[in-house]
């Protein structure tokens, strides 16, 4: 299926700095390159409060032109490796010819870096979910787009926005009605440091994983999705034996010995109020003694590289979540 792009690159990779004023809505209906101000709170608490430095980032959006419109959409977040070649463009180019529109967001090179893999502080966890859904608002404004039919899938870093984006207090702390993903997709996502609220999304949510993903444990996002159903969430996970992080990507697996990791963490982070619990001793942290604790339990080097079986299964479980929850909705 063909898809039809427009317009030109509107940021330049290497400085960061847009060559387009960037829009507050889509009611014109432009594809392809797309400029828009979102925030980058430094943590949830600024996030909620509405606060962070505004920042002007983008994104690709293509639409399918031989269906009939509006269409349905996903949106693609990165992990922290940026948007890789055989990754986010790939996935991209399946949904369209499943009928689906896809909004790539390229939450690092707008801000100036390609890369949080060696130290994640770079861009807060706070700041890419407010992307998404700074995103999600934008693209509901667009007339060939099917508001109540946009999804949310995203890698690693991005696998974690796909989940955090379920939470109530983070969504209404950028939307101010009722507009909210109709589906979460989270591939290999960290889930050792996890948001929760009291409040979340009734859209579904898939979770990807690698069996033997030693970068992020598929064991810890177990724990999250029972935390999800317990708050009501539908919830499928699904752990693929023999896979290591980035299993969908055409690369063969490789050691990366900078990669920061937080598989020995475990620190569960309440949004309502703010309150950080450890796991292990079940005592609060205090906001002053988070940092230390996450210096104490990261650790460097992870596997990292494609497993064509496990992709194969992962493209099954992704088009039957589309045709499911986004396309059978029309």
């Amino acid at each position: 299926m063909r898809a039809v792009f427009a317009g030109v690159l509107l940021c330049m990779a290497t400085a960061g700095l847009c060559q387009a004023e960037p829009v507050s809505d889509l009611t014109d209906g432009r594809v392809g390159s797309v400029a828009f101000v979102s925030r980058t709170p430094t943590g949830p608490t600024e996030m909620m409060a509405g606060g962070g430095k505004p920042a002007t980032i983008a994104g690709q959006l293509t639409i399918p032109t031989a269906l009939k419109t509006p269409v349905p959409a996903m949106i693609i977040m990165h992990g922290s490796g940026g948007i890789l070649p055989g990754r986010e463009n790939d996935w991209a180019a399946r949904l369209n010819e499943l009928g689906v529109a896809t909004f790539i967001v390229d939450s690092f090179q707008p801000r100036g870096f390609a890369s949080t893999g060696d130290d994640q502080s770079r861009l807060p966890l706070a700041a890419s979910v407010t992307d998404a859904l700074t995103a999600l608002k934008l693209l509901a404004s667009h007339p060939g787009i099917a508001t109540d039919r946009i999804g949310i899938v995203g890698y690693s870093k991005g696998g974690q926005i796909a989940l955090y984006t379920t939470l109530e207090p983070f969504r209404r702390a950028v939307i101010d009605d009722d507009l909210r993903f109709a589906l979460h997709i989270a591939f290999y996502s960290s889930c050792s440091i996890p948001y929760k609220s009291e409040t979340v999304s009734p859209a579904p949510v898939f979770l990807l994983l690698g069996g033997d993903d030693d970068y992020t444990p598929a064991a810890h996002c177990g724990r999250y999705a029972d935390f999800l159903r317990s708050k009501g969430a539908p919830v499928e996970m699904f752990v693929f034996v023999g896979a290591h992080h980035g299993f969908d990507l055409p690369t063969p697996v490789r050691y990366l010995p900078r990669a920061q990791t937080a598989r020995n963490c475990g620190l569960d982070i309440a949004l309502d109020p703010v309150t950080a619990r450890r796991w292990d001793t079940d005592v609060v942290v205090p906001p002053s003694d988070i940092g230390g604790y996450l210096r104490s339990c990261m650790q460097r080097g992870a596997s990292y590289g494609g497993n064509p079986a496990a992709r194969a299964e992962a493209d099954q479980i992704v088009t039957r979540a589309v045709q499911t929850f986004l396309l059978d909705r029309r």
